[in-house]
């Protein structure tokens, strides 16, 4: 099937007289018949379901569909995008170990992998994705268990050259994770590129409506964990009956792991009804995202041509840096753009006080068009020193385009632009 029809038919599939939409399976219990099949299961919880903290109905039929949509062997939601990045990284880094991150990515992301990674004795080596093959190699130390990056850095929205990044993790064994959460498996598909692992926040352009958050793991099932040091996967878990789960699981013994071991320890797994409300988002997704790209695109042209802007970012602009890249890895760069407005950081909150139809709001890929002010919002917890790191200047604003009429869209950026 191609992505429109997936967007609609994968994961779940009715069976004579059951209902066509996906129902709701609201419980977190499951009743057997027998202690002895209970037991069973927990010797083996794939065979069946066993509580609602790392399996349910309802959310496993939208694992299935984006793992499809990603094309991957399997898919774990989580009940964050944050959450999703953390146990991706947690999956094979245990305290002692490092991981290589591009540091064009997420402030919150920043503060997890510089911070919180820290106290549990996990470190972050942050590298320039624009450094030479050379520089980012020697920053790997004999403990690296992965490199990580964004398909579209938010907010800087530089692309990521997945297949040099992906060549230069697999020349030292270890996996490369992306998150593809602005690009989402419409626009990009990591996997086809190389990477190993992809992560989403479906809390913006999956779910579209701003109405629940979430977040995604899915396993490409290509990564050899045999010929990296990845004890956790290839070697007996104590703490699940000595299970190896490579030679238990094969191509899927990274997201088995994840869902067996850390959602069942975490319990970060969203609720059934938050699943749903998530796939009623998927469903429209391929029509929204080109829609977003179209939007986004003829905003972009205005605000590059307007005196009052200093510079735009956006990977669909023939001028932008990351033009090429994203010709080479989008199929549309997204309704997210960046500009600098002239004037600094006071000009860009007049400017956004003033807008009426764009809400401002610590939100982004909404139906809606938001607009945010990173360097004093999302990003306000990085020094001066990574806020230069994560592209990211006093007058940059963040334009996340909806889907309202482009015309009415303009007239409201003029609007702001009257009163700078």
């Amino acid at each position: 099937m191609k992505d429109a029809t997936k967007c609609l038919h994968s994961g779940y599939t009715p069976g004579n007289t059951e209902p066509r939409v996906m129902p709701i399976v609201q419980s977190t219990t499951y009743v057997y018949d027998s202690t002895e099949e209970v037991a069973a299961v927990f010797d083996e919880p794939t065979r069946s379901l066993i509580y609602s903290r790392f399996a349910n109905p309802t959310v496993m039929a939208v694992e299935r569909k984006i793992a499809e949509l990603e094309g991957g062997v399997g898919a774990m939601c989580t009940t964050s995008g944050q959450a999703a990045s953390m146990l991706s990284i947690l999956n094979i880094c245990d305290a002692g170990d490092s991981f290589i991150s591009t540091s064009e990515i997420y402030g919150g992301t920043v503060n997890l992998f510089a911070f919180t990674f820290k106290k549990m004795g996990i470190e972050c080596i942050f590298v320039d994705k624009n450094a030479t093959d050379e520089e980012i190699s020697k920053a790997f130390k004999p403990n690296t268990k992965a490199v990580f990056g964004e398909t579209i850095a938010n907010p800087a929205l530089s692309v990521l050259d997945i297949e040099r990044f992906a060549r230069i993790a697999h020349e030292h064994n270890v996996p490369l994770i992306v998150d593809n959460t602005f690009a989402t498996p419409i626009l990009c598909k990591p996997f086809d590129f190389g990477a190993d692992i992809v992560i989403h926040s479906t809390t913006k352009y999956m779910d579209g409506h701003a109405v629940q958050v979430g977040g995604v793991i899915v396993d490409s099932g290509n990564f050899d964990w045999t010929k990296g040091n990845f004890p956790g996967i290839t070697e007996p878990d104590e703490s699940y009956h000595g299970i190896s789960y490579i030679d238990t699981y094969g191509k899927a013994a990274y997201i088995t792991k994840a869902r067996m071991q850390l959602m069942r320890d975490f319990g970060v797994y969203p609720a059934a009804h938050s699943a749903f409300l998530l796939n009623l988002g998927l469903e429209t997704l391929s029509v929204r995202m080109k829609q977003y790209c179209e939007n986004a695109l003829k905003v972009a042209k205005y605000l590059e041509q307007h005196e009052k802007v200093e510079s735009v970012t956006y990977p669909g602009l023939e001028s932008d840096a990351s033009y090429e890249l994203g010709k080479k890895y989008l199929k549309g760069s997204s309704g997210v753009i960046s500009f600098v407005i002239k004037g600094g950081k006071e000009a860009a909150m007049r400017f956004m006080n003033s807008l009426e139809l764009a809400s401002n709001e610590v939100h982004v890929a909404d139906i809606r068009t938001c607009v945010l002010h990173p360097a004093s919002e999302t990003h306000r917890q990085l020094t001066d020193e990574q806020l230069v790191a994560a592209g990211i200047e006093g007058g940059m604003i963040r334009f996340s385009v909806g889907l309202e009429d482009v015309d009415d869209i303009l007239a409201d950026i003029e609007k702001g632009f009257a009163k700078v």
